[in-house]
Formats: C-alpha cells, structure tokens, sequence
C-alpha cells in the first residue's frame, strides 16, 4: 500500500511551506529516513527523510511551490511496485505532477482556446509540452506582467535558466524554466498583463509555433562559434546578464560574449561593462572557468556615461508597471495617513572615526564592507524597542503591536524603487545586519529577491542622503506607522560644551535624520522620545561590532 507523504510542520507557528528542491525522481527506490525533498519556510530550511523504504511512485507538487502543512506532497510504494513510471529524459530533469498529465501545475481553463490540430493526438512515444505559468509571487498577488522574453520560440532552454521577466505589486523577477527542453510556443507577449496559473508557454511536446508577439532576442547576436568562449555562454547558449546590462550593450553596440562576467556563475554585472565602455575591462579568457558557487560582486555606484537617450522635451513615455505601482502606493499612503516630519542633527563623528579606523580589518575578518547603513539600522532597533508605538500598525479601530522588528531597507534601482525587509532585527547582533543589507540589496539589483523578501516590514528606512541631500520628506510604507529618512553626512562646525560648562567650537560629521509619522497612532512626543533615544545610541556609540 502507498505512503502518503506530507508537509511536515516546522514549528508552532509554521503553517505552510515551500519546496525547493526534490532529491529524488519517480521511479527511483529511497531507504527510510534518506533524505527525500528540501523545503523552505519562514523560519528554516531543511532537508525531509522519508518515512518508509520503498519506491517514490508519485510526485504531486513541484519545485517552487508553497503548500499548507500537511498537504501529501508524493507517495511511496512501500512493496517496490514496479507500477511506477519509469523516469523519461525530461522527467529526469523535473518531477511530474501525474504521470498520465502534462508536468504542469494547473490545466488550462475549460474556455482557452484549443491548440490547433487538437483532432490529432499525439503518439504514445510522444511526450506532451511542458506548460509554463504565470507563477504567484506571494500570497495577494493576483497578476503579473511580462516584461520580456529571454528566449524566443525554438530556442532551446536548460532547466532553472531564466526564460521571462515579470513585474508585480511586489517584484520584479526573471522566471526560470521548469524544464530542459525547447521553447515551441510563447502564449502571451511583452507588456501583458495575466491572471496567475494562466499558461503563458509551451516547452516540448512537437513543432514551434510562432510566438504570438515577435519576441525580441535577450542579447544582441553573436557570430556563430564552433564552442562557447566564456562562462557565460556556456550556461545553455544564455549570455547571463541582467535586463539593465543587456539595455546598456544594446544602446552601445556592445558584444556581451565578448566580455568576461565576475559575477555569480560568470554573471556579466553592470560594474564589467561600465568597465568595459570605460577601456578598463579584459578581452574574455578562452579558456572556460568552471562555475563556482561565489557570491555576487557587490553593486557598484560609478555612473554608467553611456546610459540610455533621455525623454526629449515634449515627448510621451508610458510608466512602466514598477513606477506605475509605485504612484499608486504613495498617492494611497498620502491619503491614508496624516504625515507629520520631525528632524534631528545627529553628531556621526564618534562612528566616522570608529568606522576608518576598523573598516579593512572588518572587511578582512567579515568578507562584508563596513557601510554607516548597520549603524544606522541598530540603533533603529534599539530605540524601537524602547518605543514599540512607532513599530506598529493600525488595523480597523485598533493598534497591531508587532511582535517583531522587520526592517525594510529601500534600494534605488535603475529601472525604480524596490524595500526588501531584514526580518526579525531585534534578534540580529550588528554583522548580521550588516550581512543582510548587503545580501538584500544585491538580489534586488539582480532581480533574486523572494516575494516574502519584499513584504512584512514594520519600519523602513529610507537614505536617500547618498545623493547629496541635506534632509527630506519620505512617505510612509503602508500599513507601517513610520518611515526614516537619512540625510547626507558632512562636515560642520558645531558648539560642543564640556563638563565645566565652557564652549568651544569644532569641526564635526553630522547627519540628519527625519522621522516621517502617522499622527493618528503616533504622537510628536512619541516621535520626539523615539528620535532622542536613537540619536543618543548613534553620539554615545559602545556596541562591539564584530
């Protein structure tokens, strides 16, 4: 008799998780207790045994997908049936939902239009098309847009290789294939918008179709070549960049082939081909490196000189769905919230002597750089646990005390603005803070980030000081009570009293920070209280570091 298989609870408060990855195929036998599938959820990531011995008859959920505490996620055949399927080439790659249905997570709806020749079947040694999905990146996300195709029909793709790119409420992320095979038919072009599960390609399963928009190709063409000469035209064919990269090489005429890529998996980063416009870069090696499991070169801010044309004056450009989302937010929080701003002078130079004095040791022992940014956020969370009000939320008539500090930490990005969120900060030390900003920070450069990476914030903070700001105005994060604005750090001459009461005057780094509030649950001395604690942490600084 088969054994259902379940997803087990990870913890009190876990009620759902996420498979990330299956260790086993269908057809293949597994010993109790060996480990079976991965899954991730809020809390940890782990590896799930087996509860019995046997064959893995059944795979009923795929990789990527987030399902309820003891939902059966496959069976077992405890006897070794020899029922089970045998594992095909393609199945090898991924694991099927139903043996006798299409690997794919929903079946059109009863009113898509049929395929054409739907009278003639396919053989019984013809494998049916792999359907790809608009996926749901989160719990309330309904819909996404595709913003691009990174293959056109009949280009052959690698399994986990990035095949479109959509935008969301909450991200922007490249969708990778389910399956090896090749791109036979594109359902819904660039710049349409979709319900989720609504099937928008075909993978496999018999001749291309023409796609139903000309699909641009992801990168210029390269001359045809007898074998790859990178790392990153080895990665099935896929030159692997960024969608910003590829914009950059195209407005300037550029062979990303001919560049070598230093970022994860030989990843071209917008630092290799400001580099390479710049003269600085070297010609590829063509010798291919093998690809190592290194993290993401940190994000550089040189400026790109040859960025794209701007708008000419008197010319009409559409949003696009990021920036029109974005409008919509903060027009939204404007009218749900009274905005009050309050701002404080804080003397930084206790942390801007701390900070270069320690910086290429802590770099060294970390392999993190030493940015004011962890400064910053810790002494946020310490004043957040002194004043929990302005951690909070209004939900109905009455006040949510969250439970955690979740800090959303907004990145500007070329193409808008993206608050990925640190969570559980009170339970962090400064390293790891500092490790989570620059991890957070560079998938949202690289559109990595997870959707329950972008969602769950109770304070953000917002620093925009970078580009030369004295101070500013933010709007506040909805459904978040507060929202913290860093100034740009500079050099002043400020009166400083000593302990007999006499006054000099000196050369100091200061910065200001403005407390942007929700005046209908957080009061100004609230707000006054929060913003001494958290400028006296920062002045009077003592915590080690790391």
């Amino acid at each position: 008799m088969p054994t259902d298989v379940v997803m087990p609870q990870m913890g009190e408060s876990i009620t759902e998780g996420t498979i990330t990855k299956w260790l086993k195929k269908v057809g293949e036998a597994v010993q109790r207790d060996e480990p079976l599938f991965e899954i991730s959820t809020d809390k940890v990531d782990a590896e799930i045994p087996s509860p019995a011995a046997g064959v893995l008859k059944e795979i009923k959920i795929t990789e990527g997908t987030t399902v309820t505490i003891n939902t059966v996620v496959c069976s077992i055949d405890e006897a070794g049936s020899a029922s089970a399927p045998p594992a095909s080439a393609e199945t090898a790659a991924t694991p099927a939902i139903d043996s006798s249905t299409p690997a794919a997570v929903d079946l059109p709806s009863a009113n898509e239009n049929p395929p054409e020749n739907s009278a003639v079947q396919p053989s019984a040694t013809e494998a049916p098309g792999t359907e790809v999905l608009m996926p749901q990146m989160g719990e309330s996300i309904t819909e996404g847009t595709i913003t691009k195709w990174l293959k056109k029909v009949g280009d052959s793709v690698q399994r986990d290789e990035p095949i479109f790119e959509i935008s969301t409420d909450k991200v922007d992320a490249e969708i990778p294939s389910p399956v090896a095979g090749k791109l036979t038919e594109i359902k819904v072009a660039e710049g349409t918008t979709v319900q989720i599960n609504t099937v928008v390609a075909v993978i496999g399963g018999g001749a291309a179709k023409p796609a139903v928009a000309p699909a641009k190709p992801a990168t210029p063409a390269a001359a045809p070549a007898a074998a790859p000469t990178n790392a990153q035209a080895s990665e099935g064919g896929r030159i692997v960049s960024s969608p910003l990269v590829r914009k950059i090489a195209s407005d300037n005429n550029v062979n990303l082939a001919q560049l070598s890529g230093t970022g994860a998996s030989g990843r071209i980063t917008k630092a290799d081909i400001v580099g390479h416009l710049e003269g600085g870069a070297k010609p590829a090696p063509n010798a291919q490196p093998s690809v190592s499991a290194v993290q993401s070169a940190p994000a550089t801010t040189a400026p790109v000189k040859a960025a794209a044309p701007a708008p000419q004056p008197g010319e009409l450009v559409p949003m696009t769905k990021m920036r029109s989302i974005i409008a919509k937010r903060m027009v939204e929080s404007k009218q749900t919230s009274p905005h009050v701003h309050t701002i404080f002078k804080v003397d930084m130079t206790r942390i801007v002597k701390l900070r270069e004095r320690e910086k290429n040791k802590y770099e060294q022992r970390n392999g993190a750089k030493l940015t004011y940014m962890p400064f910053i956020t810790r002494a946020a969370v310490q004043a957040l646990r002194k004043h929990p009000v302005v951690n909070a939320a209004i939900q109905g008539d009455a006040i949510l005390y969250n439970r955690n500090i979740n800090i959303g930490i907004a990145v500007a990005l070329d193409w808008g603005l993206i608050v990925p969120v640190i969570k559980g900060c009170e339970e962090k030390n400064f390293l790891g803070i500092t490790r989570s900003i620059i991890d957070l920070a560079d998938r949202a450069r690289s559109k990595k980030l997870a959707p329950d990476e972008v969602s769950g914030g109770t304070f953000t903070i917002t620093n925009a000081g970078i580009f030369g700001e004295q101070f500013g105005t933010p709007i506040i994060n909805q459904p978040q009570a507060a929202i913290l604005g860093v100034g740009g750090l500079n050099k002043e001459a400020l009166v400083l009293t000593d302990k007999d009461g006499q006054d000099t005057i000196a050369i100091r780094s200061v910065q200001r920070f403005t407390l942007g509030f929700d005046h209908r649950i957080v009061d100004g001395a609230d707000a006054g209280k929060f913003m001494s604690d958290f400028k006296a942490y920062l002045e009077n600084w003592s915590e080690d570091i790391g």
